[in-house]
């Protein structure tokens, strides 16, 4: 399989039914969050690179939690840990680009929770990447995994 330009060489993986992941609409997603590049961000081919996306999906989901009030990651007793991540690549992005990522949760169990993230990039509107991440929630000192605090489930349900 060929990887598409601007993956700087990720894996591109077909989905379970074999056909290539396609770009989706902002439609498709509940919250969102603009995020600006930086120079740093561009590598030696002159865009983005690919470790940076995984990052932004970083971002985005754990601003969100936060500014929502169900995740405090100073001193919260409940923490998320990443378990699991795949991004796949349509459209490359450069600084100074801006992105928008939007936000949106697929499975929500009794620990983990499956979020998916999709970039865009102004007056595009299909998403120039999307990807996903799952986190397990433990108990901040014995990192055993926990059930969902309410007010984290409540958050994650509005953006399913």
């Amino acid at each position: 399989m060929t990887v598409p330009a601007g993956a700087s060489g990720a894996e591109s993986r077909a989905s379970s039914s074999g056909t290539r992941p396609q770009p989706e609409p902002r439609s498709a997603y509940r919250a969102f969050r603009t995020i600006t590049t930086r120079w740093m961000d561009n590598d030696a081919y002159g865009h983005v690179n690919n470790v940076v996306f995984y990052s932004w999906f970083d971002t985005a989901v754990n601003a969100h939690l936060v500014e929502q009030g169900a995740l405090d990651i100073q001193h919260g007793d409940v923490i998320g840990l990443v378990v699991e991540t795949g991004c796949n690549y349509f459209t490359p992005v450069a600084f100074p680009q801006p992105v928008e990522a939007g936000l949106r949760v697929t499975h929500i169990g009794r620990s983990s929770v499956r979020y998916e993230v999709a970039l865009f990039v102004p007056d595009q509107p299909a998403s120039v990447a999307s990807g996903h991440f799952v986190h397990v929630y433990v108990h901040r000192a014995s990192r055993r995994p926990c059930e969902l605090p309410l007010k984290l489930k409540s958050v994650l349900e509005a953006l399913q």
